[in-house]
């Protein structure tokens, strides 16, 4: 009896630490997934930048992405087919946390051409989602990621030939935001730029079709921030306030010419160079290669017109890669005062 009353004690003592096991597993993937809140990113046309995020907890973000082909002016009076995600060159700018899962959505329009797909440089795995979202016309794809990295990254067409689909304007950038979120700043931009290639020289006006040998030899006829000579300047310049903290997201589409990235008149409080979250302070031109980025910081200090220009300068004054800031405020002449001129006296 006594040996039949202690293996029924153990067998009881045996199934509650079963069951206790059982309650106090760690949760599978799935089961954490499903746990997440979801919310759908909010994507805006640069160079405006999705608001930061201030939830302190991961979330299921859903990231929805329509690839369109569709033709406007690559400078006035001159018109070109582009290939873009969401109807804007560079495409939406897509803002998540670290520790984040995004479902990536991409749909090609019926009326499109072509497949395509996209790579994202934050995904970890191969292809960065292009083998998952490779699509014919009239179709649509989907993949999950988890953001695992923080930095801003570029994303772009990856289907061949690549560098075509690149240089028509096939390219964005996703930011994954680290987990302390980042310093607040008073003004946000998102700019890119790109090389495009067209057999006419920059401006010779009508519908100028892509020309891949012109491409393959890296001799591009338009060498632009956010598809357009004028996509910053006039009504379009961006605009900041004096003594205004600027944050701007930038970066290289490509796909084949680095840019030396400039703001005449400005001096840059921080580069987080190739994207990462190291910095170099003071710097007055930091490079970006293709398929790169950068977070630049400065301060406003005077009100006047700053000019952002890729500092190869034939490509500024002569292909297209410039813009404004308008900066307005009170005058600093202590600063920056206002020139005076006069004649040499005779000698």
């Amino acid at each position: 009896m006594k040996l039949k009353s202690c293996y029924l004690n153990t067998m009881r003592a045996f199934k509650s630490l079963l069951i206790c096991s059982a309650l106090t597993a760690p949760l599978t993937w799935a089961e954490t997934e499903a746990t997440l809140p979801i919310e759908t990113a909010i994507l805006l046309a640069p160079p405006n930048v999705p608001p930061a995020i201030t939830r302190k907890t991961p979330a299921k973000v859903i990231v929805n992405l329509t690839v369109e082909e569709m033709v406007r002016e690559i400078t006035p009076g001159t018109k070109y087919m582009f290939w873009t995600f969401g109807g804007t060159v560079p495409g939406k700018m897509i803002r998540v946390r670290e520790g984040d899962t995004v479902e990536l959505n991409l749909k090609n329009l019926a009326s499109s051409k072509l497949p395509h797909n996209i790579d994202l440089h934050a995904v970890s795995g191969p292809g960065g989602g292009a083998s998952q979202t490779l699509i014919a016309p009239g179709n649509q794809a989907k993949f999950t990621f988890k953001a695992l990295n923080p930095g801003l990254y570029v994303y772009h067409c990856a289907t061949a030939p690549v560098a075509m689909h690149i240089a028509n304007g096939m390219y964005g950038m996703i930011l994954v935001e680290p987990k302390e979120g980042l310093a607040p700043a008073d003004k946000e931009y998102y700019v890119m730029q790109g090389d495009f290639y067209t057999p006419g020289a920059f401006g010779a006006g009508g519908m100028q079709p892509f020309d891949m040998q012109k491409s393959i030899d890296e001799k591009a006829s338009y060498v632009l921030f956010n598809g357009a000579s004028n996509s910053l300047t006039g009504k379009n310049a961006l605009t900041a306030k004096v003594n205004d903290k600027v944050r701007i997201f930038f970066g290289d589409g490509g796909p084949n010419l680095l840019s030396s990235f400039h703001i005449i008149g400005a001096v840059f409080d921080k580069v987080y160079f190739e994207g990462g979250l190291k910095f170099q302070e003071q710097v007055q031109t930091t490079a970006v290669p293709p398929g790169g980025s950068a977070m630049v910081e400065f301060t406003t200090k005077v009100p006047g017109n700053l000019t952002l220009v890729d500092h190869a300068l034939s490509r500024a004054f002569h292909k297209g890669a410039i813009g404004i800031m308008s900066v307005t405020g009170d005058e600093h002449p202590e600063i920056y005062s206002k020139g005076i001129q006069s004649k040499l006296s005779a000698e």
